[in-house]
């Protein structure tokens, strides 16, 4: 049995702590708001944003940091990834040497266009740093439907004993030792759904929604594999895979708020609406950033800017896409991948 500290208690910390819990572990649950704690001992249920799922009687809540990381054989930070650095340095002072952090949140810091697991290493010195990555929805891990998540990192140790804790016969682990492309594909497939949405906002069909599919991981895997991903990644569990859960279901936060605006609301107004952090707006000005320091074509990323942060209509940004130049439909990755970097393990 594992200590397990859970900093975060939104629905996604939420139901890795169910999981956590039913496979043996000793789980506490962190957050920074008094109310929800006091929730969560009460009602044994994240009531607001996972509704449904009952939490077991012995599992600890708590509002004191301390008590959540001290003597942790794993920490699972959970929080919205605009809050990772802050949470970060909070819980620098109590992490030991070594300890092992796994970052299960998805985005780009906008300011410094560094991944989640940059920012960990960067505010938190000396510590183990793995990313969980792929297609699930806390709802349906929560109510342990079939999950298969890809777990990163630099250490295969690392990486296997996260496995080991996580997986049981409805949540299959893989391993990678791709951090960086895990992360990338994680946070720019909510910038894809975001369109997704705004297609179907717009009443457009199954035809429009394959298209941005299929063409955003393209442009993820261009902008990836140029920044040193492989691109084996881009194509699996937290590439294509996670982007047709993202943009597919009704569960996706992302896609919500992108119907809401392809149907005219503002920004603000989505986001107020779904009621809860949506990471492709916090990734979109990072993605697009990155485009450009890379040199690398992204127009559905662009348009989404434009939509987000311009004050373009949805459907003239449809327009634009529609009407650029005429392209190949594929260029050689290969070109792009350097062949001879070594794959770590």
């Amino acid at each position: 049995m594992a200590e397990i500290g859970i900093i975060g208690a939104g629905s996604w910390g939420t139901a890795l702590s169910v999981l956590l819990y039913k496979n043996g572990n000793h789980v506490t649950m962190w957050s920074i708001m008094e109310e929800e704690v006091e929730m969560l001992k009460k009602e044994h249920e994240q009531k607001d944003k996972l509704p449904g799922v009952k939490l077991p009687e012995d599992m600890i809540f708590t509002t004191d940091l301390e008590q959540a990381v001290k003597g942790k054989d794993l920490l699972v930070l959970a929080v919205p990834s605009p809050y990772t650095r802050s949470t970060a340095a909070a819980i620098a002072p109590f992490a030991a040497k070594d300890q092992k952090i796994v970052n299960v949140a998805k985005g780009i810091e906008e300011a410094t266009l560094m991944t989640l697991s940059q920012i960990i290493e960067e505010e938190i010195p000396d510590v183990d740093v793995a990313v969980l990555s792929g297609p699930s929805h806390a709802e349906e891990v929560g109510r342990g439907i079939p999950t298969t998540i890809v777990v990163g990192a630099e250490n295969r140790d690392t990486a296997e004993y996260i496995q080991n804790l996580f997986m049981n016969e409805v949540f299959r682990v893989y391993i990678s030792s791709d951090v960086l492309g895990i992360e990338l594909g994680a946070a720019l497939k909510n910038v894809v759904a975001l369109a997704a949405g705004i297609a179907d906002g717009l009443g457009y069909g199954d035809n429009t929604k394959a298209a941005l599919i299929t063409r955003g991981i393209a442009e993820i895997a261009r902008l990836g594999i140029s920044m040193g991903g492989r691109i084996e990644t881009f194509y699996g569990l937290t590439g294509i895979g996670d982007l047709i859960v993202t943009c597919a279901s009704m569960h996706s936060r992302n896609r919500r708020a992108g119907i809401l605006i392809g149907k005219g609301a503002t920004m603000e107004e989505a986001m107020k609406e779904v009621k809860m952090v949506v990471e492709g707006v916090y990734s979109a000005k990072a993605g697009y950033a990155l485009s450009k320091e890379y040199n690398v074509s992204m127009p559905i990323v662009e348009q989404v800017n434009k939509v987000l942060f311009e004050g373009a209509s949805a459907d003239a940004a449809v327009k634009e896409l529609m009407l650029r130049d005429r392209k190949v439909e594929n260029i050689d990755l290969r070109n792009l991948y350097q062949n001879s970097v070594e794959i770590p393990w």
